[in-house]
């Protein structure tokens, strides 16, 4: 197969399969809570937490093959009582990456050796480090979806004291707000986004669509509400131009996903600079 000059034509095309549909709705859902969780992992500062959380799914995953599981369920224990874990331990930003790297380095020891002791092709494990949205079943797009309204639903409850806790931490917890509970809510939230977001991009990719889109638009919103709205509009769009381009080219749909949101931020990187650098000499 291969791309024509009537996009609508194409799009009709890849749209009669089964696998399409259900790789777009996961995709779509997907992206949605990445851009929303996302921006505030940036807000946060806990960007090195989500891509621990995705390493610490990972041996969870190898985990649950070991003992005849499915890998999902390895993945959310795992992510799940590591974010809580990384909550409590690092609760104050000046040492969080220390202790998010301690909780790593045992969780992924764990996994080593759940890999060593397998005997069989850990294949299902495998490829949640890349990936696998074009294989997603009706049931996983279920899941998916359960698993991404409970997020969006502990979100609307949390918004404002989360938000207020991202914004400055201290100042919170000298108003009374229960900084401690929060952080460990927001990193199981982490925990459940980290988990099915790892079908469309994979472990070692999370960041693509978790991060990127996140920190593009911390660059240019200037309200919180309309940072998350970029977020989602960019996580989408990759997500969507991902799907698309992968149906008529032989390649990975996550090489195609963190290339968008890659060149996406450069593009940001470069307007930035140079608008900063106008600024600066209409002022001389």
């Amino acid at each position: 197969m291969s791309l024509s000059i009537n996009l609508l034509t194409d799009l009709q095309e890849m749209w009669q399969y089964g696998f399409m549909q259900h790789a777009f709705e996961a995709g779509t859902i997907v992206a949605i809570v990445a851009g929303i969780v996302g921006y505030f992992i940036v807000l946060r500062r806990s960007s090195f937490a989500a891509h621990a959380l995705a390493h610490i799914g990972f041996a969870g995953a190898a985990g649950a093959v070991l003992f005849g599981i499915a890998p999902i369920i390895g993945l959310l224990l795992f992510t799940g009582c590591g974010g809580i874990t990384i909550a409590i331990l690092g609760r104050r930003a000046a040492t969080r990456d220390t202790q998010i790297g301690i909780v790593l380095s045992f969780m992924l020891g764990l996994g080593v050796l759940f890999i060593s002791l397998y005997s069989g092709y850990a294949t299902e494990a495998y490829s949640i480090l890349f990936g696998e949205i074009l294989g997603i079943s009706n049931n996983d797009v279920i899941v998916t979806l359960v698993a991404s309204l409970m997020i969006l639903f502990s979100i609307g409850i949390v918004y404002r004291p989360l938000l207020f806790s991202s914004l400055d931490e201290e100042v919170a917890e000298v108003k009374g707000l229960p900084t401690l509970w929060l952080g460990i809510i927001f990193m199981l939230m982490v925990a459940v986004a980290t988990s099915v977001a790892v079908q469309v991009v994979g472990v070692l990719l999370i960041f693509s669509l978790m991060i990127t889109p996140a920190a593009i638009a911390h660059r240019f919103a200037k309200r919180p509400k309309q940072g998350i709205m970029i977020s989602i509009f960019i996580a989408l769009i990759a997500t969507w131009l991902g799907l698309f381009i992968s149906f008529y080219e032989p390649y990975p749909v996550s090489f195609f996903i963190t290339s968008i949101v890659f060149f996406l931020y450069i593009i940001t990187l470069i307007f930035h600079r140079l608008k900063i650098k106008n600024s600066s000499l209409n002022n001389d």
